[in-house]
């Protein structure tokens, strides 16, 4: 059965690649038949070579199958036309020509629309019956009525065949659009995925590096001076290193995690990253010389782990621009409301640096990024007196239940 279905599908096949040689191979088969029903009689005939209309019977019909497809609409007038004729002088007919006749009405309903077809099959039909009527076969004569039904069960057939092949080319249009927008939208999610994993990276290794800048930098100011404190630098420098290096393996511990499909059940390897960790972020940056005046307002509550999360980066980033940017202090006001946290970071900006509070930098595309998936907004800007201030109001809210309850 296989192997059918296979030649099957290469005979189909061939067929499209080559429609005017098998329209042509057709056509001889129907002009061979026809010289055979001739030589052998047909309609309790005596057997007879063919004549000059048979010839041209046979001539027109060859020639109208096998350009029906390139010439629909002249092969089905010249077919017509020959058939009208030959009535007249033969009132007989032709036998061929019209079984050409309804493949022409076959043809020609497949390639235009239902009006069209319907409307063409209406006028020739009528030559034709009228034709057979006045040529002596009768108004109701047997081969005029059944011509009229070969015709119009030809246009039907067509006309059904074109629908039907219409209706699966606009399914597979169809379907091939939404592959299409399937596609679209996994690169979507792949481009969003990407910006958040830079994100992220960016977050987790600029604090570092940083504080590792930072403590590199003091280390050979005070070797020659001081070399006593030139040890816990470098214990510093070995911390922070150590830090960004497991960090960094978390967030690509995650990724992997994404695509296993194994199903194990092994833990997120990303830590928990939360304003309950902002004492351990505070330690690392007074290390680094950072001073931070933090203050919290309102009873610390629990928050959507998007916003904790959200906060805490947010904070980071801000404080470790106040490091590279500031005089070396900085403000941190953690506000808790009943809408959520509000996170306030102001710190002096040095002279030379005096372009990095122009807003423009990835650090602080990444905080304004941050506090809108959460549902929130972020403000960083460089206020009159010399000092950059960030604002970052996020809801406590679950942004993604209230999307589901809306």
């Amino acid at each position: 059965m296989e192997l059918s279905g296979v030649r099957e599908t290469r005979a189909w096949l061939a067929v499209r690649r080559h429609p005017l040689l098998c329209d042509a191979a057709f056509g001889l088969l129907l002009a061979v038949l026809a010289v055979v029903a001739l030589r052998v009689g047909q309609h309790n005939e005596a057997p007879r070579s063919p004549g000059l209309a048979d010839s041209i019977a046979i001539g027109v019909a060859f020639l109208a199958i096998t350009f029906r497809r390139l010439y629909t609409r002249v092969a089905l007038i010249v077919t017509a036309v020959t058939w009208v004729a030959l009535l007249v002088a033969h009132p007989d007919g032709e036998p061929v020509l019209a079984g050409v006749l309804v493949i022409l009405f076959f043809t020609y309903a497949t390639r235009s629309d239902r009006r069209t077809a319907w409307a063409t099959a209406g006028v020739i039909g009528s030559c034709v019956y009228l034709a057979g009527a006045l040529a002596g076969s009768g108004w109701f004569a047997p081969e005029n009525l059944g011509t009229l039904a070969w015709i119009g069960m030809a246009t039907a057939v067509g006309d059904a065949t074109r629908s039907r092949r219409a209706y699966v080319a606009a399914i597979e249009e169809r379907a091939r659009r939404a592959e299409q927008s399937r596609d679209e939208e996994a690169r979507r999610r792949v481009v969003e995925e990407r910006v958040r994993i830079a994100r992220e990276l960016h977050d987790v290794v600029a604090h570092h590096i940083a504080v590792i800048k930072v403590q590199a930098t003091g280390a050979k100011h005070i070797l020659l001076h001081r070399p006593e404190q030139v040890g816990p630098a470098l214990d510093h420098i070995s911390r922070s290193s150590d830090a960004v290096l497991k960090e960094i393996a978390s967030v690509v511990g995650l990724l992997r995690g994404s695509d296993d499909l194994t199903g194990a059940a092994d833990p997120a390897t990303e830590p928990t990253r939360g304003l309950a960790r902002l004492a351990g972020l505070l330690d690392d940056l007074a290390a680094a010389g950072l001073r931070v005046d933090h203050r919290q307002l309102g009873p610390a509550r629990e928050l959507p782990a998007l916003a904790d999360l959200a906060a805490y980066r947010i904070a980071q980033e801000a404080l470790t621009n106040a490091q590279k940017y500031g005089d070396g202090t900085a403000r941190l006001t953690v506000a808790y409301t009943t809408e959520g946290v509000t996170l306030d970071v102001t710190n002096p900006v040095r002279r030379d640096c005096a372009p990095a509070g122009s807003g423009s930098g990835y650090g602080i595309i990444g905080m304004r990024e941050r506090a809108v998936s959460t549902g929130g907004a972020l403000t960083a800007r460089l206020g009159p007196d010399g000092r950059f201030a960030v604002h970052a109001d996020l809801p406590a809210a679950d942004l993604a239940g209230a999307r589901v309850a809306s």
